[in-house]
């Protein structure tokens, strides 16, 4: 008699998901019946503890979305050294014994996503928006050796403000990745505040975002002539990193 094996995400208003569609269309190629994975939707992290006390029987690994990425740490037994460095972890691993180890795929899918895009002029970056997510990004970017400088709406010490984004700082900062989530869908008219009648032919445009494939961040940035690149391969990569964890 087969086990079952149940997997999950945990993220807030998450009924879009693309990590269930993913591994219900792997479960179902692969032939692998006793295995599941489901949503868990909280409306806050406080609530994570639920997931083990009402029924954790088979569940083996969950990966972990906006906005409890960096949240759910103090609810882990322990934390894999890059995911710690990080600050945000996006997977988690629980052992026969019960033990929640978290880990960051993000990172991963990331930097293998984007390193078939870069040229010998991609040595500096901006990173738009300061969550879980854009940790990971930066984490990516120290392995690469590129320099980055955050961008906020509420900027913190040593990071610039949308206001101070101007001509001169684009031809400085060729690398663009937007970590904030405008231009969602449904919201896909909304992008992020940049002068994009500054980018060019130099410039590299990253959206995490998947959903639309396009957003208005990247159609402008390629009206100017940028190399442009959304979110779904680093999904699909964090996501077999993530079933790699689970499985070893």
């Amino acid at each position: 008699m087969n086990t079952k094996k149940r997997f999950g995400l945990v993220g807030k208003n998450i009924a879009y998901s693309f990590s269930k569609a993913h591994f219900s269309m792997k479960f179902e190629k692969l032939a692998l019946h006793n295995h599941s994975y489901e949503n868990f939707d909280l409306k806050n992290i406080q609530d994570f503890p639920d997931i083990f006390t009402r029924d954790s029987a088979g569940l083996i690994g969950l990966n972990v979305t906006i906005p409890y990425k960096e949240k759910v740490a103090e609810y882990l037994d322990a934390i894999d050294e890059d995911a710690a460095t990080i600050g945000a972890i996006n997977t988690i691993k629980i052992e026969a014994s019960g033990r929640k180890v978290g880990y960051n795929t993000d990172v991963y899918g990331f930097k293998n996503s984007l390193l078939p895009l870069l040229q010998a002029h991609h040595k500096k970056a901006l990173i738009l928006g300061t969550g879980g997510a854009s940790k990971a990004v930066a984490f990516a970017f120290d392995q690469l050796g590129i320099s980055y400088v955050f961008v906020s709406r509420t900027p913190d010490f040593n990071q610039l403000s949308y206001k101070d984004l101007n001509a001169e700082l684009m031809e400085e900062y060729h690398i663009l990745v937007n970590c904030s989530p405008l231009g969602t869908s449904p919201n896909t008219a909304l992008c992020p505040d940049i002068p994009y009648a500054s980018l060019t032919q130099k410039h590299l445009l990253y959206d995490l975002i998947y959903n639309p494939a396009e957003t208005t961040f990247l159609r402008l940035g390629k009206a100017q002539g940028a190399s442009i690149k959304n979110g779904l391969e680093m999904l699909e990569m964090q996501a077999e990193k993530s079933w790699e964890i689970w499985n070893t």
